[in-house]
């Protein structure tokens, strides 16, 4: 199955009480991943926006950086991403991301389902 950009639904709205909003562009559903995960997505997050801080239980999330930079809260540590970075959440650890950077910060987005 191939799914063309073009056709791929897209969302803009606040997360977790970030600041402004987050633009979502879903690459698969949570059954065209057969319930193993709930969230792949291509994520954009203008200058000074951001996913606001929020645990995971029973799931793991990655973020894959690849454009911009960030602040990162891997639970209660800030640390500046960049393009090429992992980043890694789950077993009730808390996250948030803010970009601080002068353009969009990118990244791809998993949430894996711990079943």
């Amino acid at each position: 199955m191939i799914l063309r950009s073009a056709n791929c639904p897209t969302e803009d709205k606040s997360v977790w009480d970030g600041k402004g909003d987050v633009h979502f562009k879903h690459l698969a559903t949570r059954d065209n991943m057969y319930d193993h995960a709930r969230i792949f997505a291509h994520i954009t997050l203008e200058p000074g926006h951001s996913i606001g801080d929020h645990p995971h239980n029973g799931e793991t999330e990655f973020y894959y950086i690849t454009r911009g930079e960030g602040l990162f809260n891997d639970d209660g540590t800030m640390t500046t991403v960049y393009p090429g970075d992992l980043c890694e959440t789950g077993h009730g650890a808390v996250h948030g991301i803010e970009n601080t950077g002068s353009e969009p910060l990118e990244m791809i987005a998993l949430i894996v389902l711990d079943n």
